[in-house]
């Protein structure tokens, strides 16, 4: 027999307002056919990789993440993440860059040198001849990254709440999916205010989690004993939130080691890399290969870019996978062997 039951037996009042608590505790059960719709989406998911081809099976970047690229003072954070940001608007990214360290036309500078692929202020550029040839790659340039890149035009400190409403604006009303912010130092004035690093954080998660974008986020590391040792995440400056809640964690190193081997005529480490991304963190990695890669890089001065490999030739970012720019010149006698 039905069973039979009316409100002089149960009181209904207590659930006239369910708590948001008891309206999203579900049974797994209910996640079923979601579960089979993410395994074959994934196949047919849009991939945004890190500029190295040798990193595509161990990294990729993910709407709704932030990682933060944090390294030693002149370790080469704001080049490593330029070049990204390049091959980033190869893949048909949409990115801005908050900067607060150098003004636009530095940033754009550097930008340029990589995507040329050659140094601009050599010798054999300076001529009237040389200067138009290079001002006409620059226009190239500036062709390419119309409706990819936006740069904010703030150089010190910044209040992070500015930040904050800088970050929703260009999600919501630009549609980037990628917002570089170099560096979090900027944005909260004291090293010691560990509260406000993590609040930062916390917003910038929610953003990126709102808006399907991907926040990167530039920050410094503790002085080592010595400046040539490899970090590790323990290593990061200020509160633990900033290693805990983004997603991604990179640790930019530079070979100091080597540079001063080749001031002194040394050859030694000859083979070793020039810098080193060490990935300390990957939260949401379904990959095949290795979830927490460290990425050995070598640096081509003329073109200013870091190259998977030694003796490969500079990126041309505007294919993808990035094949040699057809601008490059082969460097000049002991050129590439320059410390950057």
């Amino acid at each position: 027999m039905a069973t039979i039951f009316d409100d002089d037996m149960i009181d209904f009042s207590i659930y006239l307002s369910e708590t948001d608590v008891q309206t999203k505790v579900k049974p797994a059960t209910a996640y079923r056919q979601a579960l089979k719709d993410r395994l074959r989406s994934r196949r047919n998911e849009r991939r945004v990789y890190l500029p190295w081809e040798k990193a595509r099976e161990s990294f990729e970047f993910r709407g709704g993440e932030v990682t933060v690229w944090a390294g030693q003072n002149g370790h080469g954070k704001s080049l490593v993440t330029s070049q990204i940001a390049l091959s980033l608007m190869g893949q048909g990214e949409k990115i801005v860059v908050a900067s607060f360290e150098m003004k636009p036309v530095v940033t754009l500078q550097r930008m340029a040198r990589m995507f040329v692929g050659m140094n601009p202020f050599s010798p054999e550029f300076q001529g009237d001849k040389g200067l138009i040839a290079v001002e006409q790659l620059y226009d190239e340039f500036s062709d390419w990254t119309d409706g990819k890149l936006w740069l904010y035009d703030h150089t010190g400190s910044i209040e992070g709440s500015t930040i904050i409403g800088m970050a929703r604006y260009c999600a919501k009303e630009m549609k980037v999916q990628h917002i570089f912010i170099d560096n979090l130092a900027k944005c909260i004035k004291a090293e010691d205010d560990y509260n406000g690093q993590k609040a930062f954080l916390d917003e910038m998660m929610v953003i990126a989690q709102d808006y399907g974008i991907h926040i990167h986020i530039v920050h410094h590391l503790k002085k080592p004993p010595k400046e040539a040792t490899r970090p590790d995440k323990s290593d990061v400056k200020g509160s633990g939130a900033i290693v805990d809640q983004p997603d991604n964690l990179f640790l930019v190193w530079r070979n100091k080691d080597k540079e001063e081997d080749r001031k002194e005529g040394k050859h030694s480490r000859q083979k070793e890399p020039d810098q080193v991304l060490f990935c300390r963190k990957q939260r949401n990695y379904d990959g095949s290969g290795e979830g927490e890669p460290t990425i050995a890089l070598w640096y081509h001065r003329d073109a200013g870019q870091f190259l998977g490999s030694e003796g490969e030739g500079p990126m041309f970012f505007a294919n993808w996978p990035h094949q040699a720019t057809p601008h490059h010149r082969p460097p000049r006698k002991n050129e590439a062997e320059e410390a950057f």
